[in-house]
């Protein structure tokens, strides 16, 4: 395809993103009819975070029913929940299938948009210079895409093999290693129990303890298989069964926090199981309520931690040496490599890129007591533009698959009524912005998650600006279609 001149046809909808999200709306932009489109990709290969993560034992913590597409249903998942390769290979599946490649522009970075009210056109600028234009912008970027590494002082002088679990060295051999793992989170949980039993000793970097649950994971037998491919409703029904078992979990999230105490009993539970030696259970007792900072599932992870060679260290980091890593107590563990499980900058929803919408508005900057948008959607000011996987869209407790295919159908909407109507622009009401903030914050602060700990769904300054505080079958009533009152419709 060469748009890549100021010159070519504008297009009718541009994907920043080929994730499970650009990918999901590109096909259900094909299925409506609309071929005029094209995805932006800033990697060589699409898959967004399951192209990413492929530290070992990557797997997803949602069943793999439901952590798929409703309309592309995948009836020979090998495990209850899919490891990263079997996504990563079923998202390739999905491209092929619905003929996505020639339309996804790979190694190509957005550095700038800009909208042109004029003309009714987003002008995107690349990273290599190619410009493009496009009635409608759509950012399918996600929020786990950018890997955080924490702050400390002296990280830059450490003379061994340093890398983030998102940017896994696998040409680096652990074996007979002694390895430093900062940050004990969803993904740290699951790489540790697979290079504890390979190198000569592993330390824990543990900055606050997670609630960790077992995980209800195992192989699906062959006749289960088997049974499923030649009765595919069966799949459904399971899907079915599995989502209302997962929304049933709001309820303790969002609306009756003590339902938290039974999960807490199954933690604790779990944790007596797995860990004997008193001393250490305690340091794996988090200080904060549960469900405040993400759950996480595993049945090796505990295990792990038992083992001779692997030391679980709660003390401060003070600095990292050039041999190794100080804490507080001014003790230097001296390490050969450093693994960072510290998660992902989620709260900072389109940076690096540049947005600039109308009179001159700059995203990041109308953002910077963070970000929000109409059903994390729309943003007032920045016309045409829909985000997808935006603010207040993530989930605790369920597929966030079921989240973006509501976000398809509502963007799908505004895409349709810009034709319909024969619109320049449409741009989401600031009064309409505002009162469904305001009413989704109060939720929030009623949520289990703002029950006095520091996680990374909110901002510096506290604000949530990442989950979703209530059903999602209600999220899906609220996108089933746009109303354009909602919006200054300008032709």
């Amino acid at each position: 395809m060469n748009n890549t001149s100021p010159s070519a046809a504008p297009l009718r909808v541009l994907i920043i993103g080929a994730g499970f999200a650009g990918m999901g709306l590109a096909i259900q932009l094909q299925r409506a009819g609309i071929s005029d489109f094209l995805l932006l990709e800033k990697a060589s290969d699409l898959g967004g975070t399951w192209r990413d993560n492929r530290y070992p034992g990557a797997a997803c913590d949602v069943p793999s029913h439901l952590y798929s597409f409703s309309f592309e249903p995948k009836t020979d998942w090998t495990r209850k929940f899919a490891p990263q390769a079997e996504i990563f290979a079923y998202q390739q599946h999905c491209a092929d299938k619905y003929r996505l490649r020639p339309r996804i522009r790979f190694n190509t970075e957005v550095r700038h948009a800009q909208f042109d009210a004029e003309a009714g056109l987003w002008r995107v600028t690349c990273v290599d210079g190619a410009v493009l234009s496009a009635q409608a912008l759509v950012s399918a970027c996600g929020q786990l895409n950018r890997p955080l590494v924490p702050r400390i002082a002296g990280l830059d002088s450490f003379k061994g093999e340093a890398f983030h679990s998102a940017n896994w060295n696998a040409e680096y051999d652990l074996t007979g290693k002694r390895v430093a793992v900062i940050g004990t989170g969803a993904s740290a949980i699951q790489f540790i129990p697979q290079i504890a039993p390979q190198v000569a000793q592993l330390h824990v970097f543990q900055r606050s303890a997670a609630y960790v649950l077992s995980k209800p994971d195992r192989a699906y037998r062959p006749w289960e298989i088997a049974v499923m491919r030649r009765l595919p409703w069966l799949q459904k029904i399971d899907r079915g069964l599995k989502y209302v078992q997962h929304e049933a979990r709001v309820l303790a999230f969002t609306v009756v926090p003590k339902m938290m105490k039974a999960m807490q009993l199954r933690f604790h539970w779990h944790l007596h199981r797995s860990v004997a030696d008193a001393a250490l259970r305690q340091r794996l007792v988090p200080d904060y309520p549960m469900g405040c900072k993400r759950i996480l599932i595993s049945n090796d992870y505990f295990p792990a931690l038992v083992r001779s060679n692997v030391e679980v260290v709660s003390e401060d980091i003070e600095s990292v040496t050039e041999t190794g890593v100080r804490t507080a107590d001014g003790r230097e563990r001296a390490v050969d490599a450093i693994i960072y499980g510290t998660g992902f900058a989620a709260t900072d929803f389109l940076a690096p890129m540049q947005i600039t919408g109308l009179n001159g508005q700059d995203l990041n900057a109308a953002w910077k007591e963070g970000a929000e948008a109409y059903l994390g959607i729309s943003v007032s000011g920045f016309p045409n533009l829909f985000i997808l996987y935006g603010p207040n869209t993530n989930l605790g407790h369920n597929s966030i698959i079921y989240m973006l295919e509501s976000q398809f159908a509502y963007v799908l909407g505004c895409i349709q009524q810009l034709a319909q109507q024969q619109l320049r622009y449409m741009d989401l009401k600031p009064t309409v912005q505002a009162e469904f903030n305001h009413s989704l914050q109060k939720a929030v602060d009623h949520s289990i998650w703002q029950q006095g700990c520091n996680s990374w769904y909110k901002t510096a300054s506290g604000k949530n600006t990442v989950n979703w505080p209530g059903f999602t079958f209600t999220y899906r009533h609220y996108t089933r279609r746009p109303e354009l009152a909602h919006y200054d419709c300008i032709r």
